[in-house]
């Protein structure tokens, strides 16, 4: 197993791989996103983590950035490059944003307070 240096990371970025996520291209927006990373060089700025279940299956194909907690939705192997070039900008994408987290989680929407039970 390989042991990351971390130092010097200023994104995080959390990629479900759960059974949802997997069936709305969920392995493709990893890859997307990985390759974008490598392109633009950023690999010692950027630094992702495929989860199993994010909980927001209704919202797939989820990815998660971190330090800032903000919860991005129905992202695409097309957005997933974008997220990484408007990251390294200082930005956001706006239009994917469910959750952002400012001391507590804060929906985007009112859609991002409606919750589906799992089965």
């Amino acid at each position: 197993m390989t042991t990351w240096n971390l130092q010097g990371t200023v994104n995080h970025l959390l990629i479900c791989g759960g059974s949802s996520c997997r069936k709305h291209k969920g392995e493709e927006v990893a890859e997307a996103i990985e390759d974008e990373i490598e392109k633009q060089g950023a690999g010692r700025l950027i630094h992702t983590t495929v989860t199993r279940c994010n909980g927001r299956c209704s919202d797939s194909c989820v990815v998660i950035s971190y330090p800032e907690g903000v919860w991005y939705k129905e992202i695409t192997p097309k957005l997933g490059k974008a997220l990484v070039r408007r990251l390294l900008e200082g930005e956001r994408l706006e239009d994917n944003v469910v959750y952002t987290y400012e001391g507590q989680f804060l929906a985007a929407a009112e859609r991002g307070t409606k919750g589906k039970k799992k089965k």
